[in-house]
């Protein structure tokens, strides 16, 4: 059947193809003091801006901590991210299913921060980069039980014709946070020196304040039940879900850990501080276009923002393979900050956007397992790259995949309802 409309009607226009009955709908969800922006929405940016501000505080000083400490190769630094956020991404699923199973959310969200909060500080007491291992594990699991069903939980606080404001919003504060973070760690880093292990133990106040924040937030009981519970399998979405999906598999395979940008960019020349100082520029333009993006995707459509920010990815890692020295770090890294503002949280919207209320935590679960589990491999190949053949050779793959996603995403964009 042919939509004719224009693309952002088209995915305004979403019907499950699930009949569904239950109660009457929950009073809608209070609004913040920000307009446009539900008070669990408002709740939730809070505990994330925490919770990456603890984070960020940590993440940028990893792979220079187990290089120049703790004496791991690259191929290491590759090992331990692509395990790291594999595990993750294989969570999310399962505890995206079970949220929507149980019809709770809050419950595994607090259990998942509250899992990363302690495994962050425990970073300071690493002798070699198999403990290091073990904490990031431990880290990248509580994300992958917290994600899912407290994105659903966003989805179901919001209206859809909002959804990627919502979401935008969400990825703003996360950022900001993330920003904070960065300049916590260099300023430590410019007063006290190469302080790692201080830094870690710091990293767990406001980690500890972001499991806190979510006593706040309420629960939202599906206000339908789908005649059939929802199921680990991508035939319960449509096929706009699975093309988009597989579009994204497909860059995630080229776009490794970012402690790769953070390495390439002392391999160009930058100090630990000043390539710290470039990733908080990334950070900072990321927050600062979260929102717009998002905004902007509720009007013209989700897979246009997305298309366009897919192009960027595939020009910046052209960019870092290419670079002829360190000025060209500066400029890179805030555009990468646009290519995650544009793909980000319109990606996780429009996930929600074309998965039914009851089974929004296993569409995003999937989303995020199915990505997370590319990373894994293009963060091992990465380092083994890096390794033989040199550091622009990571780069030119991601690009060379970023222009096949792009096209996988074009094909995508002629589908219609």
């Amino acid at each position: 059947m042919s939509d004719t409309g224009p693309d952002n009607h088209e995915e305004l226009s979403n019907v499950s193809p699930y009949s569904e009955s239950g109660p009457p709908p929950e009073p809608p969800e209070p609004d913040s003091p920000i307009r446009g922006i539900k008070r669990n929405v408002f709740i939730l940016g809070i505990t994330s801006f925490l919770t990456d501000l603890s984070s960020e505080t940590v993440y940028p000083l990893v792979p220079i901590f187990l290089t120049s400490v703790l004496g791991a190769p690259y191929s290491v630094v590759g090992l331990i991210e692509g395990i790291a956020e594999s595990t993750a991404s294989v969570v999310k699923v399962f505890s995206g299913w079970l949220s929507d199973r149980w019809q709770r959310r809050r419950g595994l969200a607090i259990l998942g921060y509250g899992i990363s909060a302690l495994a962050k500080p425990l970073m300071a007491a690493a002798t070699a980069w198999p403990f290091v291992l073990v904490l990031r594990f431990g880290d990248r699991l509580g994300k992958g039980i917290r994600n899912a069903p407290r994105d659903a939980l966003i989805a179901d606080s919001t209206e859809q014709a909002t959804r990627g404001r919502a979401f935008g919003f969400h990825r703003a504060t996360d950022t900001a946070g993330a920003a904070l973070g960065s300049l916590l760690a260099l300023a430590i880093l410019g007063f006290a020196g190469e302080r790692y292990r201080t830094i870690f133990l710091i990293s767990a106040i406001p980690a500890a304040l972001g499991v806190a924040s979510l006593f706040l937030v309420r629960e939202r009981v599906h206000a339908h039940r789908q005649s059939r519970p929802p199921r680990l399998s991508l035939t319960q979405f449509d096929r706009r879900f699975n093309m988009f999906l597989l579009a994204s598999a497909v860059l995630a395979l080229g776009n490794s850990s970012d402690a790769f940008l953070i390495l390439r960019a002392e391999n160009l020349g930058l100090s630990a501080f000043a390539a710290v100082l470039a990733y908080v520029i990334y950070n900072l333009v990321y927050s600062a276009l979260s929102m717009p993006a998002g905004s902007l995707s509720d009007r013209i459509g989700r897979r246009r923002v997305i298309g366009a920010g897919f192009v960027v990815f595939s020009l910046v890692y052209l960019g870092f393979g290419l670079a002829p020295g360190a000025i060209a770090v500066w400029p890179l890294f805030a555009v990468y900050g646009l290519y995650m503002a544009m793909t980000e949280g319109v990606g996780k919207a429009f996930a929600a956007d074309m998965a039914p209320a009851g089974s929004r935590g296993t569409a995003l679960g999937t989303y995020y397992t199915v990505t997370g589990l590319l990373t894994f491999f293009s963060s091992l190949f990465a380092g083994l790259l890096w390794d033989s053949l040199g550091p622009r050779a990571p780069f030119l793959f991601g690009s060379l995949l970023g222009v096949a996603a792009t096209a996988l995403l074009l094909l995508a964009l002629r589908e219609r309802r």
